[in-house]
């Protein structure tokens, strides 16, 4: 089943984030901060997140940035290359990453990383350039353009000269640390492939997606749950021109409409982590403001579901049902106070957003 929708625009209210720690931008270090928080100076207040690797299917990002986009300023700081050690992984940003925190009006500032330790045959422990990290973020502070311009701008103007910093870098940890990384060359072919033309970086970050969507589309994941195996593809395109190839857990069809549905699972909780819910309601902001949806080119409606399973749960529940239902449901599971207000909390975003959230049992 392939599937395509067009996002024009994001209409969506954040209810689950967290309190964001306030730092002052005198004491701030991008290595030493929450993966979220609040930077503030005399002026300004912006919220920033940052990722431990520009591949978004490691360590949550998607929570990281849903933390901070209830605030009108939205910073992340990305890796343009993560590289592990020749015996690890080595990542590359991509365009559907820039995109997406584009079209959720986020900053991106990349970033690299300058100094490792050595575990074994690899590296960890990567510690950005803090003084870097800063420069850029005290230029937003006097960016007076959309987070969509800065982004452009910074791929246009910048990114050639951050592979030349990652790639200097990366040649000074390799010897402190002794530990042999992947081929320079890879980055010097990373550089020549996306030019210096972002449509350039779309054709070629779109290439590498479209096999990542494939291998996904073949592959249940361990954390997922699903009442089917019905997996589907869909292609969202934006007015950016960039398009996101993801790949739905779990699709209903009828004749006039398509359940988009995002599963998380737990097998030895209640419920789902709050990490694993946040990841799954950013999917949830793309999949509740899609229009021109089609499957297998029939036009048809759509709707946003996130579907939470446990093999601790007892029956099932939905943002659809009443407060009395729900309040059995509650009963039933002899549920804490933390996750009764998280799930209420859970269904009012439902609710206001226009999508459906369930919890039910799965082994």
């Amino acid at each position: 089943m392939n599937i395509t929708g067009k996002i024009t625009g994001i209409k969506y209210k954040i209810f689950l984030s967290d309190t964001l720690k306030e730092i002052n931008i005198s004491d701030f270090n991008i290595n030493e901060c929450p993966s979220a928080c609040l930077l503030k100076d005399k002026k300004h207040s912006f919220a920033i997140s940052k990722w431990v690797s520009p591949k978004r299917t490691r360590s949550y990002p998607f929570e990281r940035v849903y933390n901070t986009l209830h605030c009108s300023k939205k910073i992340t700081v990305i890796p343009v290359v993560k590289d592990e050690g020749e015996k690890g992984d080595r990542d590359f940003i991509q365009w559907d990453t820039v995109s997406l925190m584009s079209l959720l009006d986020v900053y991106v500032i990349f970033a690299y990383y300058e100094t490792a330790e050595k575990v074994g045959q690899k590296i960890t422990n990567q510690q950005f350039n803090n003084k870097y990290v800063l420069a850029k973020i005290k230029e937003i502070e006097q960016y007076h353009s959309s987070a969509l311009h800065w982004n452009l701008h910074e791929l246009n103007t910048n990114l050639h000269s951050i592979i030349d910093k990652v790639k200097t870098s990366y040649s000074k940890i390799e010897k402190i640390t002794g530990v042999k990384l992947h081929n320079p060359n890879g980055l010097d072919n990373f550089k020549e492939k996306i030019g210096k033309d972002v449509s350039l970086f779309m054709a070629f970050s779109r290439c590498k997606a479209q096999k990542a969507q494939s291998r996904e589309f073949r592959t249940l994941q361990p954390k997922k749950s699903l009442s089917s195996l019905t997996k589907a593809k869909i292609t969202i395109t934006n007015y950016l021109g960039g398009q996101y190839f993801l790949t739905v857990d779990e699709i209903i069809l009828s004749k006039e409409k398509v359940s988009l549905i995002e599963g998380k699972h737990s097998k030895n909780t209640i419920l789902p982590s709050k990490g694993d819910i946040k990841d799954g309601l950013l999917k949830m902001i793309l999949y509740s403001n899609l229009t021109d949806i089609t499957a297998n080119e029939k036009k048809v409606k759509s709707e946003a579901v996130l579907s939470l399973t446990s093999s601790k749960i007892k029956g099932s529940i939905s943002s659809l049902n009443s407060k009395q239902e729900i309040s059995n449901f509650f009963k039933v599971n002899q549920l804490s106070e933390s996750h009764i207000l998280l799930i209420k909390t859970l269904f009012e975003e439902a609710k206001q957003n226009k999508f459906i959230a369930k919890i039910q049992f799965s082994k």
